[in-house]
C-alpha cells in the first residue's frame, strides 16, 4: 500500500445496535489508532423502507458511549463526504452511467417468477443456481420488445470469467471460482442503487485501503474486487484494490450464529443493565483477538496499542454472558470510588431511589457506601438494590419495604426474637460507629443467645436493609444512623 490506512466502519441503521456490529467498529478503530491511520464512519442509509432516524441515533450513541471517536463522518465531516449514503444519489447515479457506457453492465428484464422456476430447474439438474445470463447478451431490438411489453429492468454487473483469489488478513488465502459468482445487480428496477454498487463505490471514492468486515460479507467479496477494478479503469478512486479482512462469527447460545433478536446481541441492553463501556469494550475486544500473554483485562488504549489484524483468530467466537459480566465486574472495582459513586447516581434517581435533586447529604451517604458494594457489583443495575435502604422513606425517595421472600424465610419466630434482642442491644449503645456496633451485636447474639453467625446477623440484615444480599451489615447499620436503624428494628420484631 502506497497510502495510508483508511478504514471504515458503514452500518446500516436499521434497529437497535448489535454487539456483533460494535465488535467490528471496535477492530476498525483498533486498527486505525494502531497504524495511526483514519477511521471514516459511513451510514449505509440507501434502503428508506428499512431505515430509520431512530436508529441512526443509536449507533452514533452507542460508538460514543463505548468511547469510539471517528475522524471523519456525521457530526464530524471531512474531504470525502457527505456520509450517509441516502445523500450521494448523484454520485452513484454518475457511476452507474460511466459503467454502463464502458460495458461493464445490462439491463436485465427476467421477472421474480421466471427466476424463480430457472433456479428451481438449475438446482434439480445438478447445475448452479445463480443467474444464468439470460439477458447478458440482449441485442437492442430485443430490450425494445421487453421495454414494450411494459417489463422493467434491473441493472446487473457484467462479471469476468475468471476466478477469484486474495490473500485474506485474516484467512490467508481464499479462492472463488468464476461459477460461483455469477452477473449481479446493482441497481433496482426503481433506479435505487444497492449494496453491491453504493459499497465499494464509496470504499473507492473514499479511499479505503483495508475493509475489516464480517465473515457473513465474505462470499460478496469476488464482486467488490470485480467492481473495484472496473471502477480503476474508469478513473474513479484511488485505483488502488483494498485489503480485506473477514472477522470471525459470534456465536451464542447453541453455537449458533447470534442474530439480532437474541436477548444478549443488543446494545440497548447492555447500557440498561448497567455495563460499563469499558467492561463492555474490552470484552467485545476478545471475541476473536486477544493481545497475548493470557492478558484479559485491559482499556481501549491498550488494545490500540497492541492491534494487529494478523492476530485475529478466524475460528468463531462465542459470547460468553459470565464472562462478559465478569469482566465488568473486575473494571466497576478498578474505578475509583468517587467515580463510580458518580456512575451510580443518575441510575438511583432514574429508579425512584433518591430524588431528582439529591441533598448533599445524600451524596455523602452514597459516597461512603460505595465501598461498601463494589467487590459485590457486577453491574451498576445492582446498585440500586444494595443501596435503596440507606435512601428510603426520604423526600423524593421510595419508601422502605422488606423483601416478601427473604422476610418469610428470615423473619420467623426465631427471626424474630433476634431482632428483638439486638434493638435491646443497640438501643443504649453510646458511640454509633462500625466496630461498637459489631462488638455489642456479637456479644448478644452470639455469645448472648449462642446463635452462629448466619443465623444471628441474617434476620437483622433483613430487618436493616430489607434483603439477605446487601452491603456488610455492621458498616449498613452506622450508615443508616441510630434512630431508623432502632426503628427498622423495633417495625421488623413487633
Amino acid at each position: 500500500m502506497t497510502q495510508a490506512v483508511r478504514v471504515r466502519f458503514c452500518p446500516s441503521p436499521t434497529g437497535d445496535p448489535h454487539v456483533g456490529m460494535l465488535r467490528t467498529a471496535l477492530f476498525n478503530w483498533a486498527y486505525a489508532r494502531h497504524t495511526g491511520g483514519t477511521l471514516v464512519f459511513r451510514i449505509e442509509d440507501t434502503d428508506a423502507a428499512r431505515d430509520s432516524e431512530e436508529s441512526y441515533d443509536a449507533l452514533l450513541h452507542s460508538l460514543k458511549w463505548l468511547g469510539l471517536d471517528w475522524d471523519e463522518g456525521p457530526e464530524v465531516g471531512g474531504d470525502y463526504g457527505p456520509y450517509r449514503q441516502s445523500e450521494r444519489g448523484e454520485i452513484y447515479g454518475e457511476v452507474v452511467t460511466k459503467l454502463a457506457d464502458a460495458g461493464y453492465t445490462y439491463p436485465c428484464f427476467c421477472t421474480q417468477d421466471e427466476l424463480t422456476v430457472r433456479r428451481e430447474i438449475a438446482r434439480k439438474e445438478g447445475r448452479n443456481s445463480g443467474y444464468d445470463g439470460a439477458c447478458r447478451d440482449l441485442t437492442s431490438e430485443q430490450v425494445t420488445a421487453f421495454e414494450s411489453e411494459g417489463r422493467t429492468s434491473v441493472t446487473r454487473f457484467r462479471m469476468p470469467d475468471q476466478d477469484w483469489t486474495w490473500d485474506d488478513l485474516v484467512r490467508g488465502e481464499v479462492t472463488f471460482g468464476a461459477e460461483h459468482v455469477p452477473d449481479f445487480v446493482i441497481v433496482r428496477a426503481n433506479g435505487d442503487p444497492l449494496y453491491t454498487l453504493v459499497n465499494p463505490t464509496d470504499d473507492a471514492l473514499m479511499g479505503i485501503t483495508h475493509v475489516l468486515r464480517g465473515e457473513d460479507l465474505l462470499s460478496s467479496t469476488p464482486r467488490q474486487l470485480a467492481l473495484h477494478g472496473a471502477l480503476a479503469r474508469l478513473g474513479v478512486g484511488s485505483g488502488e484494490l483494498p485489503k480485506f479482512g473477514h472477522l470471525p462469527y459470534v456465536m451464542g447460545e447453541g453455537n449458533k450464529k447470534l442474530s439480532k433478536r437474541d436477548p444478549e446481541a443488543s446494545f440497548s441492553h447492555y447500557e440498561k443493565a448497567g455495563f460499563l463501556p469499558e467492561g463492555l469494550a474490552n470484552y467485545l475486544a476478545l471475541l476473536g483477538w486477544s493481545p497475548g500473554n493470557d492478558l484479559e483485562f485491559f482499556s481501549l488504549t491498550q488494545m490500540a496499542e497492541k492491534f494487529d489484524i494478523s492476530n485475529v483468530n478466524a475460528n468463531p467466537a462465542r459470547f460468553d454472558l459470565k464472562k462478559c459480566t465478569s469482566i465488568n465486574g473486575d473494571w466497576i472495582r478498578a474505578l475509583d470510588a468517587s467515580d463510580l459513586a458518580d456512575r451510580i447516581l443518575p441510575r438511583l434517581i432514574a429508579e425512584g431511589v433518591l430524588p431528582e435533586s439529591p441533598t448533599e447529604a445524600q451524596q455523602q451517604v452514597l459516597r461512603a457506601a460505595v465501598p461498601l458494594i463494589s467487590e459485590r457489583l457486577e453491574t451498576l443495575g445492582q446498585a440500586a438494590g444494595m443501596l435503596a435502604f440507606l435512601f428510603a422513606d426520604e423526600p423524593g425517595s421510595k419508601p422502605f419495604a422488606l423483601d416478601p421472600d427473604d422476610a418469610a424465610k428470615l423473619l420467623d419466630e426465631q427471626g424474630i426474637a433476634t431482632v428483638q434482642a439486638a434493638r435491646s442491644a443497640l438501643v443504649n449503645l453510646e458511640s454509633w460507629t462500625t466496630e461498637d456496633i459489631e462488638f455489642a451485636l456479637r456479644a448478644a447474639l452470639i455469645d448472648g443467645l449462642g446463635l452462629k453467625p448466619r443465623l444471628a446477623f441474617g434476620p437483622v440484615r433483613v430487618a436493616i436493609t430489607g434483603r439477605r444480599v446487601s452491603p456488610p451489615l455492621f458498616e449498613s447499620l452506622e450508615l443508616l444512623g441510630r434512630e431508623r436503624s432502632l426503628a427498622r428494628l423495633a417495625a421488623a420484631g413487633s
